[in-house]
């Protein structure tokens, strides 16, 4: 078992703990220039967009507090919408709405919110309550994500995103990040989703960790975690590995949500990256970082060769 392993184990497994990953990747291979790109999540966005990477739409942005009162112009010509702050972290802040009627507006756990409580969510975005070092933020409206038919009965309340680590533009570790009722619908593994570890070459499902223990099934659905396979696979790996270009960043966290309609969608993106993705795939990222810092060389490769290398080099 990963979590019962000694510190040597650890070691022979490969397994990167936080101040190697701070030192000798993030630090080493993350210009601080290029931060912002990844840390305000409308840059992000707008980033993507002039690359040609697919993002969920824009609906609206909110910039200042003397235009929240008139944010009813955006909400009122949708059912469902997600409001998020741009410089917000670890799913702090946002506000997902599926539908809206005369009860008011209805959240992925089933509860209602009052216009009033949705434009007090906003105010508090701006204000910087949800953002990075408590800074004034802006409040960033999307389309809601329509996922993909094949994670049915394996999220709860929320929409499963799959997380890519992106070394020098390859590819290394996947991860999906199943929602739960104990994450209150959202993918962050630190409040409780569950984070399936995915095989980088096949997408096809290796084991599940929940609060750092390993799980065979969904808490809610029961479903059996087991039987997860992406297709598409390639089309995920593509779109991960043209974060590096678009993002400037040697070592990133790309999160990608499936949308039954348009197909992968870069969610966002993040400098520093969890670790606990090599707890959900019971292996460590040392040995794939050494064997793509060993070709440093072939650093001009084209996307569509780095995605080749992985499918031909990792497992």
């Amino acid at each position: 078992m990963f979590d019962l392993a000694s510190p040597f184990e650890l070691h022979k497994r490969g397994v990167m703990g936080m101040n190697q990953r701070n030192f000798s990747y993030i630090a080493k291979y993350n210009k601080r220039e290029f931060y912002p790109n990844v840390d305000d999540k409308l840059k992000t966005k707008v980033l993507a967009m002039e690359y040609g990477l697919a993002v969920p739409q824009l609906l609206g942005v909110v910039k200042y507090q003397h235009d929240v009162k008139e944010v009813y112009k955006i909400l009122d010509q949708h059912q469902g919408f997600c409001i998020k702050p741009a410089k917000g972290s670890g799913g702090k802040g946002i506000l997902v709405i599926l539908e809206s009627n005369k009860k008011g507006y209805k959240k992925a756990s089933g509860e209602y919110v009052s216009y009033d409580e949705v434009i007090r969510h906003i105010s508090n975005i701006l204000a910087g309550l949800f953002s990075l070092g408590g800074t004034a933020d802006v409040a960033v409206i999307e389309a809601l994500i329509e996922f993909d038919p094949v994670f049915d009965g394996l999220s709860h309340e929320g929409v499963p995103d799959i997380r890519m680590i992106v070394f020098q533009g390859y590819p290394v570790m996947s991860m999906l990040r199943l929602a739960t009722h104990a994450s209150d619908g959202k993918a962050n593994l630190h409040q409780g989703a569950v984070g399936v570890g995915v095989g980088i070459a096949d997408g096809i499902a290796r084991s599940a960790v929940q609060f750092d223990r390993f799980v065979e099934k969904h808490p809610d659905t029961g479903k059996e975690l087991s039987e997860i396979k992406i297709d598409g696979w390639r089309r995920l790996l593509h779109l991960s590995a043209s974060c590096y270009e678009m993002s400037g960043l040697g070592y990133l966290g790309a999160d990608i949500v499936l949308d039954r309609a348009r197909g992968p969608l870069v969610l966002e993106l993040n400098a520093r990256p969890g670790l606990a993705i090599q707890t959900a795939n019971r292996m460590g990222l040392l040995p794939r970082l050494k064997k793509i810092e060993a070709i440093g060389g072939r650093r001009r490769a084209s996307v569509d060769e780095r995605v080749e290398y992985v499918f031909k080099n990792f497992a």
